[in-house]
């Protein structure tokens, strides 16, 4: 696996792996995350990946492929946190996505994403680096992020037209 930087290229991938996610959480019930259309569907979530992959003075997008260059995974990169995050006084590196290849589960894409980001906050010289996710249902993805080295701090909650969506920040500190 090879970690890059990626770019405007690289939203068809990015896209394709959030749809793959979604069609994942489906089949398992879990509709509460990222409800039960592909991003790609999504217009206003279309537009966000755009921006991710666009915005190169707001975001770092990277991107884990394997050996014949298929994304396997991407975690985007900001120092600025989403507008719902508790904010802190200092520097940060915040996680605004992270997402792998569903079929590679297990295979430690996620694990080396998040270990990328600490070294590019590392190379930033940030000392702290945040996530946010859905905390609904039982709070797998909480437990995700705790096995990635991350402690849990805030809770939050977002208003959709669908409902409360509950969500938990967690950091690391370098």
């Amino acid at each position: 696996m090879k970690i890059r930087t990626g770019g405007p290229d690289d939203s068809a991938g990015l896209l394709e792996l959030l749809d793959g996610a979604v069609a994942w959480l489906v089949s398992l019930g879990r509709t509460g995350q990222w409800g039960d259309q592909p991003w790609s569907s999504r217009p206003p979530a279309v537009d966000r990946v755009h921006a991710y992959t666009n915005d190169a003075d707001t975001f770092l997008v990277r991107i884990a492929e394997d050996s014949d260059g298929t994304a396997i995974g991407c975690c985007v990169l900001s120092e600025e946190a989403n507008e719902y995050a508790t904010a802190v006084e200092e520097r940060e590196l915040y996680v605004r996505n992270l997402v792998t290849d569903r079929s590679r589960s297990g295979s430690g894409i996620g694990k080396a994403l998040i270990a990328d980001a600490i070294e590019e906050a590392r190379r930033r010289g940030i000392g702290l680096l945040r996530v946010d996710c859905y905390a609904g249902d039982d709070r797998r993805l909480v437990g995700q992020y705790l096995r990635l080295g991350f402690t849990p701090t805030d809770t939050f909650e977002v208003q959709l037209p669908s409902g409360p969506w509950p969500g938990q920040i967690l950091e690391i500190r370098i």
